[in-house]
């Protein structure tokens, strides 16, 4: 199967658009009169002026309006007796695929029941309707899929298997330095490593202002690095993740290293290493003041242990900056400056992205809590971050539309996955619920500012954040149609007649996964904050394409673009998991052995259908 998405809708611009067709929100084909004005016998008119917007407000108004489509389907799920009275046959607990059905049978289309609007909510159910909260203990990590019954034909992939706690929690601690080295760089290499900072971690997750930024620059240029100071720890931590965004720049690179890129990778990590020992040596500072710089000192050390690949003590800080993140955006100091709150508020929703990230695929985690209050927390607004006033604006639209993308994960993960009330093993719930999330899916796509918008096929995005962000799309079409997939599972049988509208839900499932793992690449973003995550996902995704494989209705769906992706995922994440030097991360270790013999299976079920 060749998994490629129908050609680039084209989009009448409202300004294009004739007055009827424009309040209605709905295309307008440019005529005098126009063909929706023909046909419900109205006046054609383009009288009304369009008032003009900046790409913050679209792109604001696209998440604001899938938010209230969201909280609405909440609403009913929290009101109706249909959706939350329903009787589920199927063990939610453990969100397995069983054999429940043998013989021979016509699967039909599971139908949604009946909903009714809510007229009135409790405290309780209005928090949980407006807020996009990833429940603990879900169903949708790759460990959960791991637990399905259907893989106990393959009993190698489960052999040996630890964990991914437990392979984390053994690792041994950063050896910390004995002699203490204040590192000290000139102006011209202090710019170019402020650069990659700014086109890297700055670009990302814009949570530092140019006033900080200058005021770091000078602390290193006036040899201020040893003052015990909040602003010195900053200002190493600045370094550390300049440093290390330089140092992956040849990792990303699908080719071997030459021997001059790789002794600048060594020296670019070094210089990165010896930095981040010194901020060790001096957490306490921030860790015991109260301010917006001592957040920041939290949050960066929590996005440099995400890049050293140790999830756990990335998780650590990213909860300790959330707390203190959440005090003082509750009790406002009387010198705290505009551009303080807005730097508190983007570290805010930094923290909800990355966190609700690790939840993902360590569903155990304690959650810090940002996720129930997260509605209440503004948009970014305007903040100087960079520069160049196009770099501003882009980082800031990037931002928005991965916070948009993480609440409308969490929300899929939530209401399809939750461990008590997930509603994917739930025929008669999950699609209404299935088709509602897809078409916010599609909402947050067409919002995309031109800068960031992709088609979804196998080709190179027309940038790497293009690229990232059609990857975390992928992502979240493949866990939206997930229940189809696990429903014909679970009633599967090698004599079934499937009906075509679920074979289609199913195709839609394993398409996304296919192109999620054929479109990854060296994405800095990936590479830099993601390769740990990234191990695990692809994992899961290679899991629900061999389960697949096992049936040949479904088989018939994949294709032999199938056996070509364990080696591609190798070829990435072997040297993606060289970036830590010697403490490997165990559970990427684990996930590329695992690949490694779903990719064998996966053969071995294609060479089987061949000689069929």
């Amino acid at each position: 199967m060749s998994a490629v998405d129908p050609a680039p809708r084209i989009r009448r611009r409202a300004a294009h658009a004739c007055d009827v067709c424009r309040l209605r929100k709905i295309r307008c084909d440019g005529h005098n009169p126009c063909a929706t004005c023909i046909a419900t016998d109205q006046d054609c008119s383009y009288g009304i002026d369009v008032n003009p917007r900046g790409k913050n407000d679209s792109i604001l108004e696209g998440v604001l309006r899938i938010e209230r489509y969201l909280q609405d389907m909440n609403a009913m799920m929290a009101a109706s007796p249909a959706f939350m009275n329903h009787h589920v046959t199927n063990d939610h607990n453990s969100g397995s695929p069983q054999t429940a059905y043998s013989g021979g049978a016509t699967i039909s289309s599971p139908v949604p029941q009946q909903i009714t609007r809510p007229r009135h909510l409790s405290f309780h159910d209005e928090q949980s309707v407006h807020n996009a909260v990833l429940s603990s203990f879900h169903t949708s990590a790759t460990e959960s899929i791991l637990s399905w019954q259907l893989f106990d034909v393959f009993p190698s992939i489960r052999q040996n298997y630890t964990s991914i706690f437990h392979l984390e929690q053994a690792i041994m601690p950063i050896a910390s330095r004995s002699s203490t080295m204040h590192p000290y760089v000139g102006s011209p290499e202090l710019d170019h490593i402020m650069e990659s900072f700014q086109a890297n971690i700055n670009f990302w997750y814009p949570a530092m202002s140019t006033n900080k930024r200058n005021q770091l620059r000078d602390c290193v240029l006036l040899r201020k690095l040893e003052q015990p100071t909040a602003l010195s720890v900053l200002a190493l931590l600045m370094m550390s993740l300049g440093c290390a965004s330089q140092s992956i720049i040849n990792i990303a690179v699908p080719r071997d290293l030459t021997s001059d890129e790789h002794e600048y990778y060594k020296e670019r990590k070094l210089l990165a290493d010896m930095c981040f020992d010194e901020v060790l040596k001096r957490l306490y500072i921030p860790h015991t003041e109260m301010s917006s710089t001592a957040v920041q000192c939290l949050f960066y050390t929590a996005v440099y242990f995400a890049f050293s690949q140790r999830p756990l003590q990335a998780w650590e800080y990213i909860n300790a900056t959330a707390a203190k993140c959440r005090l003082l955006l509750s009790y406002h100091s009387p010198g705290e400056s505009a551009e303080d709150v807005e730097c508190l508020r983007r570290i805010f929703w930094s923290c909800y992205i990355l966190e609700s990230d690790y939840l993902a695929e360590l569903s155990g985690l304690p959650e810090s809590g940002l996720a129930s209050i997260e509605s209440t927390i503004p948009l970014p607004g305007s903040y100087d971050t960079h520069d160049s006033q196009v770099d501003e604006e882009h980082s800031s639209l990037y931002f928005l539309a991965c916070i948009s993308m993480r609440r409308l994960l969490n929300r899929v993960h939530n209401l399809l996955y939750a461990k008590e009330t997930g509603a994917s093993l739930d025929d008669a719930r999950f699609p209404f619920i299935v088709e509602e999330l897809d078409h916010q899916l599609e909402e947050w796509r067409d919002f995309l500012p031109p800068a960031l918008q992709f088609i979804v096929d196998t080709q190179p995005a027309q940038g790497q954040h293009a690229g990232f962000l059609r990857q975390r799309y992928l992502t979240c079409r493949s866990v939206i149609y997930r229940p189809y997939l696990t429903w014909v599972l679970t009633n599967h049988s090698q004599d079934i007649n499937v009906a075509q509208n679920v074979l289609e839900k199913c195709r839609n499932c394993l398409g996304a996964c296919l192109l999620h793992i054929i479109n990854l690449r060296g994405f800095a973003h990936t590479v830099m904050m993601d390769t740990w995550i990234c191990s695990l996902s692809m994992t899961g995704a290679m899991l629900v394409l061999l389960a697949a494989s096992r049936l040949p209705y479904l088989r018939d769906l994949l294709g032999q673009d199938v056996t070509n992706i364990g080696s591609h995922l190798q070829t990435l994440i072997k040297r993606w998991v060289q970036i830590p030097g010697e403490n490997r991360s165990p559970s990427i270790e684990q996930s590329l052995r695992m690949i490694g013999e779903i990719d064998v299976f996966l053969h071995r079920e294609f060479g089987t259908a061949e000689k069929d």
